[in-house]
């Protein structure tokens, strides 16, 4: 019996995880609309498709500039593009700016007409917000929304900023925003690997794939190095610190790197949306198989997700629940763990599927081929069971399966 989270969650989780995914189940309607697909007669598709059409038409536009760190002149790229709008009488408002107190980047907000910021008392003290609402009752042509992965002060309506900047888009406002490649969900891992930091403040994937434009804000590691130097990124008593950390030249050549690869496949996904004639023969669709190991699985959750993102191709996360992993056998902080990995595969934008089956091989090919499935992705064992794994008669069906059905097998590590 195949269980996925359409139509509902109540398939997948016992009611006790119920409680907990209230506000899990919001985020589904906003980060995977397409689940929303009404599967009644035809004449009510077409009328839906065309409906959804006329609601994409009346969104706002959406603009991002990424860079591999603070300091490379994102905010500053932005302002200087609010000018040039602003001279082109295109009514363009601040909505929320953080200069960092650089000198630069402060001179370029003169001139500029603000939107005055929320002001929230926490903890005794006095914080500002992006004011989502005021922005929404102005109703300028553009704005500017700096910051996107920020979290809001706990009170706000929107967790988190990029949040608040879907809800501008959705009242038909044109929004230019900005963000570090360290911030992306799906590099997380990648990004701790290189810098040695597990960043909290993140976005999911599909909020960068709504952007009409990725503009990428790029600079030598030299160049940056000697921005930091001349007190251009940081105040004086931060630069020796930041040089001995995040400021390595190996760390921004890499995390250079990533940015660069990011905005190449926003453009290739681009270039094969608005260009049919472009589309490989074939169209990808990934699998990414995940066990209760709640290590192993992020892995495969986030880089299935790259895979997915460069390819432009559709993607599914199966979760095979032996009897030995039932609800009633498998312990409490696996569930939990389970539930987490589901919830990030939701906002990385797959399809979550779960079976019930005794034999894994034959739920991931059964799978395979209702879902015309082109890749399969799994995770790499522990080194000496993986030797084990090769041998059996299980893993080398599996392959067999695959190669037969010109089915591609990724082992993710």
């Amino acid at each position: 019996m195949k269980k996925t989270l359409r139509p509902g969650l109540c398939e997948i989780f016992s009611p006790a995880d119920l409680a907990d995914l209230a506000d899990f189940k919001i985020n589904l309607s906003v980060l995977a609309p397409s689940w929303q697909k009404p599967m009644k007669e035809e004449k009510e598709n077409n009328a839906q498709h065309f409906l959804d059409l006329i609601q994409k038409s009346r969104k706002g536009k959406f603009k991002i500039y990424i860079g591999m760190s603070a300091g490379v002149g994102k905010t500053f790229r932005m302002l200087q593009e609010a000018h040039s709008l602003l001279r082109n009488g295109i009514d363009v408002k601040i909505g929320y700016i953080e200069t960092h107190n650089r000198k630069e980047t402060h001179e370029l907000l003169t001139g500029l007409p603000l939107i005055p910021r929320r002001t929230i008392f926490y903890k005794g003290k006095q914080l500002e917000e992006l004011d989502v609402q005021a922005i929404i009752n102005l109703r300028p042509e553009v704005v500017i929304v700096d910051e996107l992965a920020h979290t809001n002060v706990e009170g706000s309506k929107n967790e988190k900023r990029w949040q608040d900047v879907l809800e501008i888009l959705e009242a038909g406002i044109n929004v230019i925003s900005a963000v570090n490649i360290q911030h992306i969900e799906s590099l997380n891992e990648d990004v701790k690997r290189i810098t040695g930091i597990d960043v909290q403040e993140r976005i999911p994937d599909n909020v960068l794939r709504l952007a009409d434009e990725v503009v990428n804000i790029d600079l030598t590691s030299e160049d940056l190095i000697a921005r930091l130097k001349e007190g251009k990124i940081y105040t004086p008593d931060k630069i020796q610190t930041a040089l001995a950390n995040f400021f390595k030249s190996e760390q921004i050549l890499q995390l250079r790197e990533l940015a660069l690869k990011e905005v190449a496949s926003q453009v290739v996904r681009k270039v094969e949306n608005e260009v049919p004639n472009l589309h490989a023969l074939r169209h990808e669709k990934l699998l990414a198989c995940i066990s209760s190991n709640d290590k192993t699985a992020k892995i495969v959750i986030r880089k299935a997700a790259r895979l997915a993102s460069y390819y432009n191709g559709i993607w599914y996360v199966l979760y095979v629940e032996t009897p030995k992993e039932s609800t009633t056998r498998i312990a409490l902080d696996k569930q939990r763990h389970l539930i987490n990995n589901f919830k990030l595969a939701v906002q990385l934008g797959a399809e979550v599927i779960k079976v019930e089956n005794e034999n894994i091989t034959n739920a991931i090919l059964k799978t395979v081929e209702e879902k015309q499935i082109t890749t399969v992705c799994i995770g790499k064992p522990h080194l000496n069971l993986f030797k084990v794994i090769l041998s059996t008669t299980i893993f080398r069906r599996l392959l067999n399966k695959l190669s037969l059905s010109n089915v591609d097998l990724v082992i993710l590590s």
